[in-house]
């Protein structure tokens, strides 16, 4: 067991796979945090509190952590890993930016925490003041945990470059769990402030099993802080863009809290819970294969073998619009259910659950730009250009906050997820097209072809869920939690199932890939063409 988990994967597809399925694992236990932290406290002040310190301690741990970390970190961790007697190298340079990392989150955390009562008048201007104190009070207590997750995530990224994605993808299993741990019982014995350390429990565990996982893989600890050093100066030079364009988009969404507390009673929580919903989706399939994919973009890109690079993209984005297609219409049709089943208990009420599904309704159309976002982006990180998906994503939050300043007012809460699609296509939009520009074809063609296969299995799927939703009333009460999860299931299972078997007589080609992978690994025999469909970069 602990040598699986800590094992290395081999091919793209068996490591987006691992990636995918904690992630759903780690999804589903976000879920569950979610539905406890709705029952117990409802769509009022103590999570709107919650909620909104979340937001500085966030911005700093994008800002500084996965900033630096996802553009340059992880390749220069790779080259040196990788070469004849370079590992040594590499656990230099993981101690440095380890020390590096946490020095700069210790830093800047103590001084955000002595202005803590400013920034919760900025980021809640309109809670009353106890409540703005509340929030204070709270992010003084998740600074320390972006501290440790900041220690986690260098630990984190090293296992992403050795590709052991296991323990990585489980460490946010872990943090989930501190989380619930803290609603359940420190709350009980320390108050509403017991969430903020349920936060810093999760990020312990966090750190623990990634610390586990590059002990396994041969990590030696040593002093190191030589921020001088070519290597140091690289990471920082790289990450510079790319800590401004997080920078941005958490200012963006920010932002987006900051209207919501404009709203009425109950927004902020809203339109947290629909973006946790529909982040499910997206985290699961697109963060998945981007993460999968990174190392295999990073090594044809520096060869300049574009030809391999573009079958391997191609090949990406088509495996992953097979699957967010489905979970766009799955969303989108069942949403009123699955916000139910989710959240909707104890104090969030029907009102409530209406509200965060049609919040949740116009998340779904930003399913394919968010996947593809994250795509796109380690393509460009790739080629050692920060500068492009700054320049994007800088362009696309600007659209973002201001439709967000205009729809709120026609729309309210769900303006704010309507402004949120718009920016995340105009993302997209601003990074495919530099990108064919810098590498050639992106094989256009072949994917214009999937989408057309996979949108029309989607519509067939589409109409068998809407028609069985109201012939399930029939038979179950919508009054209970399983009546509500039956209608779901059933509708949206019997959609899914509809979707696939058009996809099948279609002839789509990544369904085929799945298939051949499932006979490999469950009949323990592989498609002849499996090799050529998931690996091979001449096929095409």
């Amino acid at each position: 067991m602990f040598r699986f988990i800590n094992s290395e994967s081999k091919t793209i597809v068996g490591a987006a796979t691992i990636v995918g399925v904690l992630s759903f694992v780690s999804r589903i236990i976000g879920l569950v945090r979610d539905r406890i932290l709705a029952g117990e406290f409802g769509a009022g002040n103590v999570l709107d509190v919650y909620y909104a310190a979340f937001k500085v301690p966030d911005f700093l741990f994008s800002l500084i952590v996965t900033g630096a970390i996802s553009a340059s970190f992880i390749p220069m961790f790779v080259k040196y890993f990788y070469e004849g007697g370079g590992k040594e190298k590499a656990w230099k340079l993981m101690n440095n930016t380890l020390h590096l990392v946490v020095a700069a989150m210790i830093l800047l955390s103590v001084i955000l925490l002595i202005f803590a009562g400013p920034l919760a008048t900025v980021v809640a201007p309109g809670f009353p003041l106890p409540k703005q104190m509340d929030v204070a009070s709270f992010m003084r207590v998740m600074f320390l945990a972006q501290v440790i997750l900041g220690g986690s995530v260098v630990l984190g990224s090293a296992l992403q470059g050795m590709k052991r994605f296991a323990l990585y993808s489980l460490a946010p299993i872990l943090y989930n769990v501190g989380i619930i741990i803290g609603a359940l019982w420190f709350v009980d014995i320390l108050g509403p402030i017991g969430l903020a350390w349920g936060v810093v429990l999760g990020a312990f565990l966090h750190f623990l099993v990634q610390l586990y996982g590059a002990l396994g893989a041969g990590y030696a600890y040593k002093w190191s802080f030589q921020w001088k050093d070519k290597d140091t100066q690289k990471i920082l030079r790289l990450a510079g863009p790319r800590v401004l364009g997080i920078g941005i988009s958490q200012v963006n969404f920010l932002m987006y809290t900051i209207i919501a507390t404009t709203l009425a009673v109950g927004s902020v929580t809203i339109f947290q819970f629909a973006y946790n919903i529909q982040f499910f989706a997206v985290g699961i399939i697109g963060i998945s294969y981007a993460i999968a994919v990174f190392p295999t973009f990073s090594e044809y890109l520096a060869k300049k073998d574009f030809d391999s690079f573009r079958y391997i993209f191609s090949s990406t984005v088509r495996q992953v619009l097979f699957f967010m297609i489905p979970a766009m219409i799955l969303f989108l049709i069942v949403r009123a259910q699955i916000v139910r089943v989710v959240v909707g208990a104890g104090q969030f009420d029907w009102a409530a659950t209406i509200m965060t599904a049609d919040t949740l309704a116009f998340f779904t159309f930003s399913f394919v730009p968010q996947a593809l976002v994250f795509i796109l982006a380690r393509a460009f990180f790739a080629l050692h250009d920060t500068v492009t998906p700054l320049t994007a994503g800088v362009t696309a939050a600007i659209l973002g906050l201001v439709s967000a300043m205009w729809l709120s007012g026609e729309f309210g809460v769900i303006g704010l997820a309507m402004a949120y699609t718009i920016s995340a296509i105009v993302n997209a939009a601003l990074l495919w097209v530099p990108l064919r520009q810098k590498v050639g074809s992106l094989d256009e063609e072949r994917i214009l072809q999937t989408l057309f296969k996979i949108t029309t299995a989607g519509v067939a799927g589409a109409v068998v869920m809407q028609a069985l939703k109201p012939a399930v009333v029939g038979v179950v009460s919508l009054t209970t939690f399983w009546g509500v999860f039956s209608q779901g299931f059933v509708a949206g299972g019997a959609g899914i199932l509809v979707y696939v078997v058009i996809a099948k007589l279609l002839g789509t080609e990544e369904l085929e890939v799945i298939i051949a992978g499932m006979r490999k690994r469950i009949l323990k025999k592989a498609a002849p063409e499996e090799a050529v469909h998931t690996e091979s970069p001449t096929a095409s």
